[in-house]
């Protein structure tokens, strides 16, 4: 099976999509004449493509600190939507409101896949992230002393030379 199509398998996924294609139904009942309305409705759409593109971000390397980088990307963009969605029963030029219940009760079921996504990630391959966000529970930090630059500055300027026009 290609990574592609593992993806495409993926319970989270399927469920990003379903929320993608809904929030893209609920576009066509915006009323055109609501500029609040209109500005909302791509907002919703960017948010839940975003979801779409960072689960596929976090699956496409297995690194702990990136996947949980995207995940925390994910969840921000989910909350974001779930407002916004929420947001749009409170203006009296929207009438489906069934779309705003239906997408919310969406967005809970793939918070809970979320977590038990999340939950599966391998927490032994990981490189330390420095700013300390995204280390796996226990790491050990490495120790200063044996820190290297990863870029060897000698030879990225090798043939360099400043006076040179």
């Amino acid at each position: 099976m290609s990574r592609k199509e593992k993806l495409e398998n993926l319970p989270i996924y399927i469920k990003a999509e379903l929320i993608f294609q809904l929030v893209n139904s609920l576009m066509d009942l915006i009323p055109e004449d609501d500029a609040y309305l209109n500005e909302t409705k791509y907002k919703m759409r960017d948010d839940a493509a975003i979801i779409c593109t960072k689960i596929a971000g976090a699956e496409g390397g297995n690194m702990y600190c990136i996947r949980m980088q995207n995940a925390s990307i994910i969840r921000d963009y989910a909350m974001h939507l779930q407002t916004q969605v929420g947001s749009l029963q409170f203006h009296d030029s929207f009438k489906e409101t069934e779309y705003v219940t239906l997408i919310r009760k969406e967005i809970d079921i793939f918070r809970a896949l979320f977590i038990e996504w999340v939950a599966s990630f391998d927490k032994s391959n990981y490189h330390w992230d420095e700013w300390e966000l995204f280390n796996p529970p226990g790491a050990i930090p490495p120790d200063p002393n044996d820190y290297q630059d990863p870029i060897n500055w000698d030879d990225f300027m090798e043939g360099f030379n400043p006076d040179d026009d």
